[in-house]
């Protein structure tokens, strides 16, 4: 029997979660978007800015796609969902290409005494951004490949959309530090299991499936920013010199 709470998740809850996406990006860039994008100390590289507007974007199309099916514009949905894929598909190669350019222009402009230990960081950090771009265009691939299985198909969206909330969550200094943006990222996603829960009383599989390869990816990419182990350095000092 479905209770209004049931009711109401099974109507609104991706909607109501893509508004929350918007809030979490808004909340967490407002910290350092002054300082780093609008009026920075050095003008930061065009590609940041491109980079800010596409995944900003993906954001407001999350919304959209969350709103039409909402209000049944299904044929809508359908037709701009070939937009999303384009998007995505173009955010991959710049979500990688600007993290290896901020990475260059980081250690260039990088002065303050300890900045060996800095420099090695930036280059460890490359990990982060380089995981995202695998775990993101993987799951919204799944989502088009499914996209006549609905219940496959909007929770692969989901849970790739919340795979780009550690850029967000890591402007908190708290949530940065250890890389703790990860565990604030998987509570979004175990939202989203809750609400299957209580709306079709058992998590989908598709959380089942996909939540051991995004932790084993997260662990990986924690290890490789947080250990530096010697390949890592080897690879990014490639990548970036």
């Amino acid at each position: 029997m479905m209770t209004a709470l049931s009711t109401f998740l099974k109507k609104y809850f991706y909607f109501c979660m893509s508004i929350f996406f918007a809030l979490i990006v808004v909340a967490g860039f407002s910290r350092t978007v002054d300082g780093n994008l609008f009026h920075p100390p050095v003008p930061r590289p065009l590609i940041l800015w491109v980079h800010a507007a596409a995944f900003s974007l993906w954001i407001l199309f999350f919304i959209l796609q969350s709103g039409l099916v909402r209000i049944r514009k299904v044929s809508t949905h359908r037709f701009l969902g070939w937009f999303g894929a384009a998007l995505a598909a173009f955010m991959v190669p710049l979500g990688v290409t600007t993290g290896i350019v901020m990475a260059r222009f980081d250690i260039a402009h990088y002065t303050m005494p300890d900045a060996v230990a800095a420099k090695a960081d930036i280059q460890a950090f490359l990990a982060i951004p380089f995981y995202d771009m695998i775990a993101f265009p993987i799951l919204v691939g799944l989502a088009i490949l499914w996209r006549k299985k609905p219940e496959l198909h909007r929770r692969l969206l989901f849970i790739a959309t919340c795979c780009l909330m550690d850029a967000p969550f890591g402007r908190y200094a708290f949530l940065d530090a250890q890389d703790r943006y990860y565990i604030a990222l998987d509570l979004l996603i175990l939202i989203g299991m809750a609400r299957d829960l209580v709306v079709d009383r058992h998590i989908h599989k598709v959380y089942l499936y996909s939540l051991p390869f995004i932790a084993l990816g997260q662990a990986l990419a924690t290890y490789l920013r947080l250990g530096n182990p010697p390949i890592w350095q080897e690879i990014t000092h490639a990548i970036l010199f």
